[in-house]
């Protein structure tokens, strides 16, 4: 018998390469307020609902720890999605775009609550991001 039974997403951690353009997204834009800051240790640690995104500068104690180079030079993250209570894509659109963000998808996709409404853009440093809307089996 499998004894790991996992039930949320816990936390993403990001290398980014400007802290403070991904801290203006991740708090002002998504929304994520900070829960922790370790400046000395190169940490910034975000609440995105019950989950945490952690952001760490590619310059920091952490960022070379990790033992890979700029984003630019290879991918560890596909795409992460965050689950939204509402989802009206006129108004995220809207939202998204008086912020400089533009959408590269969205549409109906699987999620980890079911099938549901979706939207796609990109991080300052490229890192895709998903806006999952509720699922439709809970409506």
């Amino acid at each position: 018998m499998n004894p790991i039974r996992i039930s949320k997403l816990d936390h993403v951690v990001l290398r980014v390469a400007d802290i403070e353009k991904s801290i203006h997204f991740y708090r002002d834009i998504l929304g994520c307020p900070e829960r922790r800051r370790k400046e000395d240790a190169g940490l910034y640690q975000y609440q995105a609902g019950a989950s945490m995104i952690d952001l760490v500068p590619l310059d920091s104690p952490g960022g070379r720890r990790s033992g890979y180079g700029p984003p630019d030079r290879g991918r560890n993250l596909e795409h992460f999605a965050l689950t939204v209570e509402e989802f009206d894509e006129d108004a995220l659109r809207a939202y998204l775009a008086d912020n400089g963000i533009t959408p590269t998808k969205s549409g109906r996709r699987f999620g980890a609550d079911g099938y549901g409404p979706s939207i796609y853009f990109k991080d300052p440093d490229g890192n895709e991001v998903e806006l999952k809307g509720p699922s439709e089996d809970s409506k």
